[in-house]
């Protein structure tokens, strides 16, 4: 029996539209601090802010948008998103100081929500059933690609370049994106005949139940790799592997690319719990490997396992929010995927920063490391047994 076609014209479309937006938030993430510093004699604390305030505009660009997604409709909401990102790409280019920065960095990350929403929730749409977890797979690896070019081409623009050229590479690739958004179709999804007459205001309008408990699970993960995002220059230093860690994202993302085809199948012919259980152990094994490196190839396998560990447990939860979501809720499903993986991404290096002066990374990496591999109790009680049940009811 034939399996049913995944690499469509419209999934390779919104997988490239993905793609670019992630790539316009890793490219700008690093070098934005710096930014305000230079340009606006911002101090740490207010660079730090202007890095991270993006985030928590896309958090809140993704709870509003979840409840709407449906009304509006898939396609106008992407390109609604889309317009709006390259618009406000466009503050970028005006200079009235560190307040006005920090206001074009939030709606920036506003818009970032309300498009990735969309394609998220598009691509969940269009993806067939029976190959669901190995379709997410493959758009997340969109967003690793993203993850490590990004970077990259932002430090490198960033050495021989303006920050006004890296600006106007940023809004050509938003106008590109939004052309690119032209030619992806569609299709209608039936509405819920649930009552919509009421007019309060009730939580399972901006998050959808169903998928809260895995969502639980992202935001601890999320939590924890947060360390890794925002404090692994800043350990390389602490233990002089610099030129290290300009490899440690790439590494990451070779990882997760290598591994996803693989791993999004295994998901959707044995279930989640073949993924997710093996994914807790290398990304805590990464994580403790990171505490103890003291060379580069203990350091760049930290980034390997890491990626193989935590890589695939992004796609694997947001697999599962959206197979046990009804499909007239799928846009709520993955705006709750997201809200949770954002909170822990963007809240995580502050809570996480305020215990860096009573130790040292290499212990904060350890206790974290366990801390990830002790929440496979809380993925076993939250989503684990009910997967083994589900799997079983099959045989």
């Amino acid at each position: 029996m034939n399996k049913p076609k995944l690499w469509t014209k419209d999934f390779i479309i919104v997988s490239s539209v993905n793609f670019l937006l992630t790539l316009v938030f890793y490219l700008l993430v690093v070098i934005i601090g710096v930014y305000a510093v230079d340009q606006f004699h911002a101090t740490t604390s207010q660079a730090g802010l202007v890095t991270g305030i993006f985030i928590v505009g896309a958090l809140i660009g993704r709870l509003f948008i979840g409840r709407s997604i449906d009304h509006i409709g898939r396609k106008k909401t992407l390109f609604t998103g889309l317009i709006l990102f390259t618009i406000t790409t466009l503050f970028y280019f005006i200079h009235l100081g560190i307040g006005f920065l920090l206001l074009t960095r939030f709606l920036h990350g506003v818009t970032m929500g309300i498009a990735s929403t969309a394609t998220g929730t598009i691509v969940a749409q269009i993806i067939p059933n029976k190959r669901k977890g190995e379709g997410i797979g493959y758009y997340s690896m969109s967003a690793t690609l993203a993850t490590a070019i990004g970077p990259f081409i932002g430090l490198y623009m960033s050495q021989h370049t303006s920050t006004q050229m890296i600006f106007s590479l940023c809004l050509t690739l938003g106008i590109f994106s939004f052309i690119t958004a032209f030619f992806v179709y569609v299709p209608q999804v039936e509405h819920s005949t649930e009552v919509s007459e009421k007019k309060s205001i009730r939580l399972s309008q901006f998050i959808e139940p169903k998928a809260v408990p895995i969502a639980v699970i992202t935001l601890v993960v999320a939590f924890c790799y947060s360390s890794v995002l925002s404090f692994i220059n800043f350990y390389a230093i602490e233990i002089d592997l610099i030129s290290a860690a300009s490899f440690f994202f790439l590494v990451y993302s070779i990882a997760v690319l290598i591994s996803r085809p693989f791993t999004g199948r295994l998901m959707d012919v044995k279930g989640a719990n073949y993924v997710m259980y093996p994914a807790f152990i290398l990304f805590a094994a990464g994580m403790l490997l990171l505490a103890s490196a003291h060379n580069s190839l203990t350091f760049l396998l930290g980034g390997a396992l890491i990626g193989l560990g935590f890589g695939n447990m992004q796609s694997c939860t947001q697999a599962i929010a959206v197979k046990i979501t009804p499909p007239h809720r799928m846009g709520l499903a993955t705006s709750t995927f997201f809200i949770f993986l954002d909170a822990g991404l963007g809240f995580g290096p502050y809570l996480l920063g305020l215990f860096v002066p009573m130790m040292s990374y290499s212990t904060l990496y350890m206790i974290l490391g366990a801390f990830v591999l002790a929440s496979t109790g809380l993925y076993f009680v939250l989503h684990g047994k009910k997967d083994k049940a589900q799997i079983n009811a099959l045989v």
